[in-house]
């Protein structure tokens, strides 16, 4: 029997980042999907390193590289040296960073009104209970391999 979960899945994060790259241009917020993934986790905790972000976003740590490069150019994150650990370099959340806080979180909520559009919450609730089985499942496969 064929199965077509993984290219739903695929299709899906394609249209939902299009889509999302362009509520944030509609509402004034010029970054891109990726800079926002990484800023998200950086609202939540600054001051993290390039290992951290990429483990906690799951991007590839060579992406994180490129993608805060360009942050940094834009002035929305900064890096500094670890004073801890001179081998490590910290990224934080500049001012005009937090100033974007608000703006992505409301085209957050956008994309989770249209994401579940039509969804109960019993099957919202079931559908990322399948999705956490997929993701634990594929986890542990790639934790396996390192």
């Amino acid at each position: 029997m064929e199965t077509r979960g993984g290219f739903y899945i695929t299709q899906i994060k394609q249209r939902q980042e299009r889509i999302f790259e362009k509520l944030l241009r509609e509402n004034g917020t010029e970054i891109s999907g990726g800079q926002g993934r990484i800023l998200f986790v950086l609202w939540k905790n600054d001051n993290l390193t390039v290992s951290e972000i990429s483990r906690k976003t799951s991007l590839a740590k060579n992406t994180v590289s490129i993608v805060v490069d360009k942050m940094v150019q834009k002035g929305i994150v900064e890096r500094t040296i670890n004073p801890d650990n001179r081998r490590q370099t910290i990224i934080s959340l500049t001012e005009y960073a937090r100033t974007l806080r608000e703006k992505y979180e409301q085209v957050s909520q956008r994309m989770n009104h249209l994401f579940y559009r039509g969804f109960s919450q019993e099957e919202r609730v079931e559908f990322e209970r399948y999705l956490a089985r997929i993701l634990e499942t594929l986890t542990q496969w790639e934790d396996g391999y390192k």
